[in-house]
């Protein structure tokens, strides 16, 4: 007999199988003898009081035991005679609709302009020591999309988008640890992350696919509003490639800029949409520990035995927007994820066990028309161009290098230059610098007020022991690549998919995939001919 149920315990107790067995036992009118097995279904932390509690959703097995093992593995046909999708980026958007497309019966041609997953590290060391930025292989660009080395965490709010159990299934199916499936905060870790990518690979080449790395796209074939290919620069060999196919997923990512620019440039449909821009702040993990658990700093270690390095979500309306946390990353590195050279970009991303010293998360204001008066006289790449000048101030203020702009948190708000800067996960170095004259106005002034209404809400977030520093600028696309609601496709151009975070329709790895999928299951639905 199986029978579902859910408790409320403590960290310790929830780490002890013994206990569960008797508590399960009692709430069925059992045994713990009688309780051969307990599954975790669900598992989540509440961290509203002092007293720490986790929920638990079990299935509990009585005299019976359960399967020895559940397979995620999918079957897919071999699709190498089909007829092609070409799939430009090999994020999530771009993997997971290739993966459909097989489902689908169709063969996935995917184009990257990044190398592969493996590669992709020297450049990540090149920029994080000497400062080289590769303009087609770095954080964003690259096998795995901006999501590999940036941390891989799988938590969405889309949850009416699609399955997304389907697509946390797919990453156990590919290599991820089941507990996916049962945390609330599901999180794969930058560190296990890009073995689980080049499965994904292996799959779509498996099963009759292609994937093209080092391959740049510079242009759209395009013949009476209809999709024909597209023309691409082979990096490596130096010449140019075609690739012919009459349905074309453009799922690049909110960092490819020059696609952007290519649509503009053809007179297809963009639009600007909001976006946010703000900077990276970072506090010694303990701290967030101690705020999040209740506890004092020297009772942190003791706490966090049956605890995750903790979290936190703040958001905070302030002069009529929102100033908010986000992509909060504990026990995590702040990256430099350029994508050009002459700008500078943070991001942030943790290891599979979040255990590095310290804790940062981008706070972000959200932008307005009034932000972009000075650059609409580039239309709908208005928002783009307000973004370079952001990263482009960056990079001088920081020393026209990767080491970035930084202010102690305190100084910052207090309009002063921080005279030293505490240690940082910053891996090219910062610099004290003004950063709140340097920031726009309706930037600065509203992060100043808001990191001291975060305050109020953790005692001890508003410390000179956290940096902030600068500039969080790629939280998401700042354009939006339209389409139709049902069909998926552009309005103007037969054939032509945008998917994705890029054409600013998804906000992460997850939501991103289910994008991918949808516009492949159109695909199927509308035969483009």
């Amino acid at each position: 007999m199986k029978q579902e149920l859910n408790l409320v315990v403590s960290p310790e107790e929830a780490a002890n199988e013994d206990f569960l067995k008797k508590i399960a036992a009692q709430q069925l009118n059992s045994t713990p003898n009688n309780i051969t097995f307990i599954k975790v279904l669900k598992r989540s932390i509440d961290a509203r009081r002092r007293h720490v509690k986790i929920n638990l959703k079990l299935k509990v097995y009585i005299n019976e035991q359960p399967l020895q093992s559940v397979s995620y593995k999918q079957n897919y046909p071999d699709v190498t005679n089909s007829p092609p999708v070409i799939v430009v980026g090999s994020g999530p958007a771009g993997l997971f609709a290739a993966l459909q497309l097989i489902q689908n019966g169709r063969k996935p041609i995917v184009i990257e302009r990044g190398k592969d997953v493996k590669s992709r590290r020297r450049d990540l060391a090149a920029i994080n020591k000497e400062h080289i930025v590769n303009p087609h292989s770095n954080y964003c660009f690259g096998e795995g999309g901006a999501g590999t080395y940036s941390d891989g965490k799988l938590y969405t709010r889309s949850t009416k988008r699609g399955d997304i159990t389907s697509i946390l299934e797919t990453f156990v199916a590919h290599g991820a640890d089941e507990n996916i499936l049962v945390e609330a905060h599901p999180h794969i870790g930058t560190n296990k992350l890009p073995k689980i990518i080049e499965e994904i690979r292996n799959t779509i080449l498996n099963n009759g696919g292609e994937v093209h790395f080092n391959t740049h796209v510079i242009d759209i074939l395009i013949k009476n509003n209809s999709v024909q290919g597209v023309v691409c620069e082979d990096l490596i060999n130096n010449k140019k490639l075609e690739f012919i196919a009459n349905s074309l997923i453009l799922a690049t990512g909110h960092s490819a800029r020059d696609i952007f620019e290519l649509l503009h440039s053809k007179n297809i449909l963009i639009e600007g949409k909001t976006f946010a821009m703000g900077v990276r702040v970072e506090h010694p993990q303990e701290i967030i520990d101690s705020l999040q658990y209740h506890c004092s700093m020297n009772e942190v270690k003791n706490r966090r035995i049956n605890l995750p390095a903790a979290s936190y979500s703040l958001v905070q309306q302030v002069m009529g927007r929102g100033v908010y946390s986000f992509c909060m990353c504990p026990g995590g590195i702040i990256a430099p994820c350029a994508t050009q050279p002459e700008e500078i970009v943070t991001n942030g991303w943790s290891p599979s066990k979040r255990n590095n010293p310290f804790a940062n998360s981008g706070i972000v204001v959200t932008t307005e028309n009034d932000d972009l008066l000075g650059y609409k006289q580039h239309g709908e790449l208005a928002g783009l161009r307000y973004q370079q000048a952001l990263e482009k101030m960056a990079w001088e203020s920081g020393g026209q290098t990767q080491t970035a702009p930084a202010q102690r948190l305190v100084d910052f708000v207090n309009n002063r230059l921080s005279a030293s800067l505490p240690l940082t996960s910053y891996q090219p170095g910062v610099k004290s610098a003004p950063l709140h004259s340097l920031l726009p106005e309706s930037i600065g002034k509203r992060l100043q007020i808001g990191f001291k209404e975060f305050g109020k809400k953790m005692n001890g977030y508003f410390t000179n022991d956290a940096v902030i520093v600068g500039v969080e600028s790629r939280t998401s696309s700042p354009i939006r690549i339209p389409r139709d609601r049902e069909t998926m496709q552009h309005p103007q151009i037969r054939g032509l998919y945008p998917c994705g975070e890029g054409a600013g329709y998804a906000g992460g790895i997850v939501s991103a995939a289910i994008d991918g999928q949808k516009c492949a299951k159109a695909i199927s639905s509308f035969v483009t001919i």
